[in-house]
């Protein structure tokens, strides 16, 4: 498991169907050694911080992996690293075998899986059309947020090293299936028992358990 690429950006105002809109989504490669910090990695920032960032959205990963299907979705696409705003591009770590609640060494930072990414309609406006956020969703490619346990400096080559595995075993991947209502109740008991999945996921998922009598 190994870090590919560290991509930061500041949020810039662009026009999207007539309005000024002003998002952090546009990340760059960059070279050298980053300090990841609670909140992001220096010389990131988000826009909007109700939805975007915060503890447990501090840094976004991306696998590398996801980039195959995307080229053969998107070819008309130029997929560099960041393409679909996230932080880190990583390989060797997928949605279907990361719990929520891990933990993994990156460089001198330690950070914990808090939750899957279900995008708003600024990827729509990233790639030019209309479809993306649902293509995205319908892919179950979503990638995976931080929160930072440990604040540290971290750079392309990094080995992503497990701490602790989170012994809930309920997936980033079971997650998506919740939250698109595709999973039973069961698996919705467990995932709001996690403790470290995101408070707003869990608030929403506790809706959909039926009360017992």
């Amino acid at each position: 498991m190994k870090l590919i690429s560290v991509c930061v950006g500041l949020p810039r105002e662009v026009r999207w169907k007539e309005k000024p809109v002003t998002t952090g989504i546009f990340k760059q490669p960059v070279n050298g050694r980053v300090m990841l910090r609670t909140l992001n990695l220096d010389g990131d920032g988000q826009a909007d911080l109700t939805v975007h960032g915060g503890v447990e959205k501090a840094v976004y990963a991306y696998p590398m992996e996801h980039y195959a299907y995307w080229r053969q979705e998107l070819p008309d696409e130029d997929l560099s690293w960041g393409a679909f705003g996230e932080n880190l591009t990583i390989e060797g770590l997928s949605e279907r075998e990361v719990n929520i609640g891990d933990r993994f060494r990156i460089g001198s930072a330690v950070v914990m899986v808090t939750q899957p990414r279900f995008p708003c309609f600024k990827l729509n406006l990233k790639f030019g059309r209309d479809d993306m956020v649902k293509r995205f969703l319908n892919s179950r490619l979503s990638g995976i947020y931080f929160s930072v346990v440990q604040e540290g400096e971290i750079g392309v080559g990094d080995e992503i090293e497990l701490v602790s595995r989170d012994e809930n075993n309920v997936t980033v991947a079971d997650i998506v299936q919740i939250y698109v209502r595709e999973a039973d109740e069961n698996l919705v008991r467990r995932a709001v028992r996690v403790p470290a999945l995101a408070e707003g996921l869990r608030t929403y998922f506790q809706q959909q358990i039926k009360p017992e009598h």
